[in-house]
């Protein structure tokens, strides 16, 4: 048996840390070393016999790949150490998401704590595969973009969208994807039984993000119009996203299209024309799911879930990892 890559996982006790961890516990291919918590030190690691310790103490010589899932500001200090100790790194943060520190500046109200590490491969396995294989740096994705490209980036890549047209995003999260630190706006009180938008306008950090990989996607792709929602529940993400097509196409034949651009990805599914993508598709898993609605001709309406948590970030930034080490695409996540 090949000896197991060895890792360790700075914040390790929020929401996204957990689920690494939980992850990483069951990988066949994996031996986590530490798990580190300035907060809980000492406390039990839920899923294995390790006790999380302050972030200081964790040994970097010790592993071969740390999984950062730290506030930004705070990651990407971490991962040029890791980095310049040549460990490999998978940042869950937004430290590294933006490709140049201007615009990390734009969108985050400070200077980038280390602009030479920029720009970092994006950690989207779907539709950056080849970069991520063997590289040293990732930077996995946000849940709202990663849940937002995965369902328009068929129309985009394939330059179906009329381009003065803009791209409305109407998004729904989980209470889990503001983390675990106490806020008076998620205690239960607040959050049961009431549903509404926060930072809209074109102002919420991600739409920096968002945009970014659309025009990588398509250079012509439309004004950005996103809207998160706070959702009443613990995990799970939904992207209602509307879009207008080009004359020389239809938004039936849209269905036909996400079917081939996605046949062979092992954790996106489209559901079958006439179903609608839910939350209990995809929480507690590592997959996305799609779903399709034409409603003219001309405009098309696409349905696509994660959990905000997996697929929208621990379950990817190990999917991450895998293609980093070569491993098997989804090692730890079926």
């Amino acid at each position: 048996m090949a000896e197991k890559i060895k890792v360790g996982v700075y914040g390790a006790s929020g929401y996204a840390g957990q689920d690494v961890v939980e992850i990483l516990a069951h990988h066949p291919a994996v031996e986590l070393q530490f798990g580190t918590s300035n907060t809980y030190a000492g406390t039990a690691i839920p899923f294995t016999n390790l006790a999380y310790i302050p972030h200081e103490q964790a040994d970097l010589t010790s592993v071969d790949a740390v999984f950062l899932a730290l506030p930004h500001k705070a990651s990407a200090p971490m991962a040029a150490k890791a980095r310049a100790l040549g460990k490999k790194v998978i940042d869950l943060s937004a430290d590294l998401r933006l490709d140049t520190p201007e615009v990390y500046q734009k969108w985050y109200g400070n200077a980038h704590p280390n602009p030479e590490l920029l720009p970092v491969p994006y950690g989207l396995p779907e539709f950056n595969r080849e970069r991520l294989k063997g590289a040293d740096l990732v930077a996995a994705p946000g849940c709202y973009p990663t849940t937002t490209l995965l369902g328009v980036a068929p129309v985009l890549r394939h330059d179906w969208l009329q381009p003065e047209a803009p791209i409305i995003v109407d998004a729904k999260s989980g209470v889990s994807g503001a983390g675990r630190e106490p806020k008076p706006n998620l205690h239960f009180v607040e959050v049961y039984s009431n549903f509404y938008p926060y930072n809209p306008g074109r102002v919420h950090r991600h739409v920096g993000e968002i945009e970014q990989e659309m025009h990588k996607l398509n250079p012509n792709a439309g004004l950005l119009i996103f809207t998160p929602h706070l959702l009443p529940v613990d995990r799970g993400l939904m992207a209602s996203i509307y879009v207008t097509l080009k004359s020389e196409y239809t938004a039936t034949d849209a269905q036909a299209l996400y079917e081939e651009t996605y046949a062979n990805e092992p954790l996106v599914k489209v559901l079958p024309a006439g179903q609608q993508a839910t939350l209990k598709h995809v929480v507690r898993t590592n997959g996305a799911a799609i779903s399709l609605t034409p409603v003219t001709d001309r405009y098309l309406h696409i349905t696509s879930v994660t959990d905000n948590l997996r697929k929208g970030a621990s379950g990817q930034a190990v999917q991450c990892f895998n293609l980093m080490l070569g491993l098997p695409e989804t090692a730890g996540l079926l």
